[in-house]
């Protein structure tokens, strides 16, 4: 840190990531210990255009259509894949809904609502979320308090952030302990609250014993969210390991008005994203989820009465274009969004690489083209080679596929002891050999 006086008070800036932080090559922490590898997710609604989307290349170094021509400057750090399915075996297909949660899960839901098994991002978050004050952040850009796609079932669902104040006031608010500040002071009050939720706690056994199997369920859930509360108390009362490439934002942002029009939405996915990056390289937290869009998606143009959903069944498809024109729009500033999202983690170094260098971002829609709720073909995305363990720059056909062939090997690439993943016919033990290391 380096710290001095303003205006009276005194003032500290984080120092950006220096050499003597490290190991002699780049590779590792000065103490010996490995950088973190990270994860997260980026959903955006409604699918894509395929003949606008889909490169026609296979392979290493492909080419980009017109709706991604925005990732020219990130394609090296981006594999896509298209043509898997996800496979319902006779289950209905219920509109904007089966298809993320095939991919989230890789399981199909038999009723709206239905949650079969945990998101992908809190299985990885078991893994590894545990040493960092948040076990995982979620945020929505769209500022849709229920637009969440992280979840451990439907009764325990993580709800997102929806403003970038609230975001900033929640990681770097009273409580943040910089990691690489000289003096470090535990907070009392800190303590006392991990020693209430430890009473409370120890109590439970007498009441679990009198509930009936769903009470018991609930309860435990419960629980397990007072002891990953406990856990994070706990790390806020030692002193954080150093995060050499932690910038502590200076202040908070000024809310946005609230609304979905694009362009507004656009600048809060930005505002969440700087700050998002920032409390991966501050060691917040490893494993993060971003929503731009919702599968329903509710966002709109100026101009525009109907919302980008309504477009994608009542616009007229261009036969001469070979899509919808305005929901092609719409789509196409999704993609520059996620542009930005990996640019942005991209921009940070760390090590011998950089931020994104050592993430791993699983990225989705709900449908493939959305005027006919279609699933099979649901656009997929990763960004970043999670520590040297993946390639990038590939375009992965997956042939009809399941789409949980892409999940498990996000598991696996993170560490977790998986084999198989999956129920019924998207349940698979084949991983994606064609971008591992």
């Amino acid at each position: 840190m380096l710290k001095g006086v303003l205006g009276g008070s005194v003032v500290s800036v984080s120092l950006p990531f220096l050499e003597c932080f490290l190991n002699d090559n780049g590779s590792a922490l000065a103490s010996g210990a490995q950088i973190p590898t990270r994860f997260g997710t980026w959903f955006w609604g409604l699918g894509m255009d395929a003949t606008q989307f889909i490169p026609e290349k296979v392979g290493h170094d492909y080419d980009l259509p017109p709706q991604i021509v925005s990732w020219e400057p990130i394609k090296e750090h981006v594999n896509v894949f298209t043509n898997f399915r996800v496979i319902t075996d006779g289950k209905p297909n219920l509109c904007h809904f089966t298809g993320w949660v095939g991919l989230r899960t890789g399981s199909v839901p038999a009723v709206r609502g239905e949650l079969p098994a945990p998101s992908v991002d809190m299985l990885v978050s078991d893994a590894i979320g545990g040493s960092t004050p948040f076990r995982q952040l979620c945020v929505a850009a769209n500022g849709g308090p229920r637009d969440t796609f992280s979840f451990r079932s439907a009764d325990a669902v993580n709800a997102p952030l929806i403003s970038a104040m609230e975001l900033y006031k929640k990681v770097f608010g009273v409580e943040f302990q910089d990691p690489n500040a000289d003096n470090f002071t535990p907070n009392p009050k800190l303590l006392l609250r991990k020693s209430v939720l430890t009473a409370v706690r120890e109590q439970s056994g007498a009441l679990h014993k009198q509930l009936g199997a769903a009470d018991r369920a609930r309860l435990d859930q419960y629980f397990t969210s007072i002891r990953e509360l406990e856990e994070r108390l706990v790390l806020q009362t030692q002193k954080p390991p150093p995060a050499p490439s932690c910038s502590v934002p200076g202040a908070a942002p000024e809310d946005l008005p609230v609304g979905v029009d694009v362009e507004l939405v656009a600048e809060r996915h930005k505002l969440m994203t700087d700050l998002m990056v920032m409390s991966v390289a501050c060691n917040q937290t490893k494993v993060f989820n971003m929503v731009y869009s919702p599968s329903f998606s509710n966002l709109v143009k100026e101009g525009v009465e109907k919302t980008h959903h309504a477009i994608t069944h009542e616009e007229t498809f261009d036969e001469d274009l070979g899509y919808q024109p305005m929901s092609y729009w719409f789509l196409t500033r999704a993609m520059e969004s996620f542009s930005y999202f990996v640019q942005a983690l991209a921009a940070v170094p760390e090590g011998d690489g950089t931020l994104l260098d050592n993430c791993l971002v699983f990225s989705h829609s709900d449908q493939e083209f959305a005027k006919i709720h279609a699933i099979d073909g649901i656009p997929m995305m990763t960004a970043g080679k999670a520590g040297g363990r993946l390639k990038t720059n590939i375009h992965v056909d997956g042939r009809g596929d399941p789409g949980s062939r892409l999940g498990l090997t996000v598991q696996q690439v993170m560490g977790l002891n998986t084999s198989e993943w999956g129920q019924g016919s998207m349940k698979t033990s084949n991983v994606i050999s064609e971008i591992l290391v």
